[in-house]
């Protein structure tokens, strides 16, 4: 299939984007002769089912649900969802207190070292001082 197709492509001296629209057509037609440019054939299907106007298919037959089951249905669904983005919002309060905390050692740390080195500085600036003198 492929092989007949650029053989197609290169006889036709057509481009690589009506390579592309080819493949397409034959991956939806499932036809290889639809390779040769003809449009394939389209046909609408009438619906296998015959539901009166107005009823939606459930999930599986024999489950349709009354308005109420369906309200009390969203309200349930509403309430995990609200009781998840409570937990994940707690979660994410915890973990930012802790990456505060871990910001506020690291401060604490860099200001001591910070400190030390103002004293190395000022030593060292002493020693080269009196020996300049």
């Amino acid at each position: 299939m492929l092989a007949s197709l650029e053989q197609f492509m290169l006889g036709s001296g057509r481009g690589a984007g009506e390579l592309c629209v080819q493949e397409l057509i034959m991956a939806v037609t499932g036809d290889e002769t639809a390779a040769t440019g003809d449009m394939p054939a389209y046909q609408i299907r009438t619906p296998t089912t015959t539901l009166p106007q107005g009823v939606v298919m459930a999930a599986s037959p024999g489950t349709l649900h009354s308005p109420q089951q369906m309200a009390e249905e969203a309200t349930r669904k509403r309430e995990l969802r609200l009781l998840k983005n409570r937990e994940a919002a707690k979660e994410c309060r915890r973990r930012k207190k802790e990456y505060i905390k871990c910001l506020e050692s690291r401060v604490a740390v860099l200001e001591v070292q910070n400190k030390k080195l103002i004293q190395e500085l000022e030593t060292l600036k002493d020693i080269c001082s009196s020996k300049t003198d």
